[in-house]
């Protein structure tokens, strides 16, 4: 999974990576129980990546990573 997300995640935004990677680390995203085809990803990724690195956007992702979560 971050594999195929650090493709989509354009290297000048590493910041970006960096939190999706730790908020994998520490449980606040998941998986989707299903996979997710590369463009539900990418438009996941694309939402984003609108907004800085915050708790609120790692929701937003999380939410649409696996809309069953309560982030």
């Amino acid at each position: 999974m971050l594999a195929r997300i650090r493709r989509l995640v354009p290297r000048s935004g590493d910041q970006h990576y960096d939190e999706i990677v730790r908020s994998f680390g520490v449980g606040t995203l998941r998986p989707p129980p299903t996979p997710m085809s590369d463009g539900e990803l990418a438009r996941a990724i694309a939402e984003f990546l609108k907004e800085h690195p915050s708790s609120e956007s790692v929701g937003a992702l999380g939410r649409r990573l696996d809309p069953t979560t309560p982030l």
